[in-house]
């Protein structure tokens, strides 16, 4: 099937054509034909599958020119990274049309953000915490949203968003359109359906859990963190690894790592910390071929479209086994091959098993090249410690001497009959006889 097949109306084709796209991806044939019949929804599909065009072709080709200033489309991400990013999709496929598009999120100036919503817009772009405090303000009215989108929705649940979606889902109008997008269906999913859309239709085209075909998976069992920094060096050298995307499970791990580099200029860092400005340039100066490699946390774990990135290396695997898809996802994109290296630990071999259960196929284990120096210094974070031993000693048990125990010297005195000297007296009446003074 084309995109003509899909009776898109000629501005989108337009666009789409300057994209030289032609086929759409499965995600985007399968749920194109239910957005448009006005269903509750729920779309799962594998990173880097096209899940963004996917909603943003049917809501566009339905959504007419207006004047009005009230938004029309609510979309919800979670990071400014993706907020960025989808208001960017959106410009490219209305190029030839009319429609408005805002994105709002925690970072930017929020007065400057106050005046483009106030100022109109089609459709709105939003991380939940922003666009909270701004529809709060008075400023914002949602009372016109006929559609709404939840983007990477496993995500925001696993951020914390909960929440927030809860209350922007109290203030949005009831009659509305739903749609969820994501790259699993995990529980938390199934309870939001059930509990917040109505007869909300599962579109899966890939079974959870399930690697792209195009990546190609390896792994090296690395001893430490100090280990790891040598291994890395070395495979940083390397012509082929030109675009590589490194990830750490913290924020911590990430600055660390990058002085443990000595902090090249060819490398960049980007986490939650980082200053807007700062996380906006190493994203530019990364996909513009400036540096070769970007550290970053899982902050652009999900959603990111950064293209012909040619390895992704899990310096620290996930914590959680569902965001190994999508870390090695961010390569093996737009019909290119992609290869996945993770650095295993001593504790990381229950997690690693895991991983290769979900997906049920097993990571290739490769050789530590010979000439890379084992580093005999281990912290934390390398050693099993689930019977770690406790650096304190319990406190001395005290044996109970019950309810009925002998007083001790102190508190035997007998009283001294001060309080009788001032105890009220009364006439025969009962009443109290006031003290005269002298």
């Amino acid at each position: 099937m084309t995109f003509e097949e899909l009776n898109l109306n000629k501005p989108l084709l337009n666009a789409l054509a300057d994209l030289e796209f032609v086929e759409p991806t499965p995600i985007q044939e399968q749920v194109y034909s239910v957005i448009l019949s006005g269903k509750n929804m729920v779309g799962i599909a594998q990173t880097g599958t096209g899940k963004t065009f996917a909603y943003l072709l049917p809501i566009l080709r339905d959504l007419k020119f207006s004047k009005q200033r009230d938004p029309r489309v609510l979309i919800i991400s979670s990071t400014h990274e993706l907020v960025i990013q989808i208001v960017s999709e959106i410009e490219k496929l209305t190029k030839y049309s009319n429609i408005r598009a805002l994105g709002v999120f925690g970072g930017g100036n929020m007065n400057k953000q106050k005046q483009a919503v106030y100022d109109g817009t089609d459709i709105l772009v939003a991380t939940p915490g922003r666009l909270l405090d701004i529809a709060y303000t008075g400023v914002l009215s949602l009372k016109s949203i006929k559609k709404l989108v939840i983007d990477e929705v496993d995500e925001m649940l696993n951020l914390g968003f909960r929440t927030q979606i809860k209350n922007i889902l109290d203030i949005l109008p009831a009659k509305r359109q739903n749609l969820m997008f994501s790259a699993t269906l995990s529980g938390d999913i199934e309870n939001l359906i059930s509990n917040s859309f109505i007869n909300a239709q599962k579109v899966i085209v890939s079974p959870n859990g399930t690697p792209l075909d195009k990546i190609e998976q390896q792994g090296y069992f690395v001893p430490n963190f100090n280990t790891k920094v040598k291994l890395l060096e070395h495979l940083l050298a390397k012509d082929d690894f030109k675009k590589v995307l490194v990830f750490t499970k913290s924020k911590k791990n990430s600055d660390k790592l990058y002085l443990q580099l000595g902090s090249p200029e060819n490398i960049g860092v980007i986490h939650s910390n980082k200053a807007h400005n700062t996380r906006l340039n190493a994203l530019k100066n990364f996909d513009s071929g400036e540096i070769i490699a970007l550290i970053a946390t899982d902050i652009i774990a999900r959603g990111m479209d950064i293209a012909d990135v040619s390895h992704v290396i899990n310096f620290d695997l996930p914590e959680n086994q569902g965001d190994y898809i999508h870390r090695i996802g961010r390569t093996g994109r737009s019909d290119k091959t992609g290869i996945a290296i993770s650095f295993i630990n001593e504790p990381d071999k229950k997690l690693q098993n895991l991983i290769e259960n979900m997906m049920n196929s097993r990571i290739s284990i490769k050789d530590i090249p010979e000439d890379i120096e084992i580093s005999e210094i281990y912290s934390e974070d390398d050693i099993v410690n689930d019977k770690k031993e406790k650096n304190y000693l319990p406190p001395p048990k005290i044996k109970s001497q019950g309810a009925f125990h002998e007083k001790k010297i102190k508190n035997t005195k007998k009283n001294s009959g001060s309080a009788s000297r001032h105890k009220a007296k009364y006439t025969k009446s009962g009443k109290k006889i006031k003290k005269r003074r002298r």
